[in-house]
């Protein structure tokens, strides 16, 4: 008489396996495709929130901020917020006023190359 021990065998383990495999290539894509999302909702919100900072800046000030910087140095912002495609504040691309006289940023866009998923670019937000 033999004496099974108790455990899987090969096969059930194969099956379980090829199972959890099936089930990983239907919520993988899935999973990166939001983590996309949420970094382009992010960004948004970045560049709404600076763009704000700005506007309150020059209805203060009657000038635009000389830098970034400047805005999270008077309280503006809390600190210069990252770029959430680059991880990155330096990557953000600030636009001059027409006036020079006026200060320095009247406007930020994303440094972030590529496209977002409806096909826009970033810097062109």
């Amino acid at each position: 008489m033999v004496t099974r021990r108790p455990g899987f065998t090969l096969i059930e383990l194969l099956v379980v396996l090829s199972i959890v495999a099936m089930l990983l290539t239907l919520a993988l894509p899935r999973y990166f495709s939001s983590v996309d999302k949420s970094k382009e909702a992010v960004l948004k919100e970045n560049l709404n929130q600076m763009r704000d900072a700005i506007s309150r800046y020059y209805g203060d000030k009657g000038k635009y901020p000389e830098s970034l910087e400047a805005l999270a140095a008077e309280r503006y912002l809390r600190k210069v917020p990252l770029d959430p495609i680059t991880d990155s504040t330096s990557t953000w691309q600030i636009v001059q006023p027409e006036d020079p006289q006026k200060g320095g940023v009247s406007d930020v866009k994303s440094g972030a190359p590529g496209k977002s998923q409806d096909g826009s670019e970033f810097s062109q937000w």
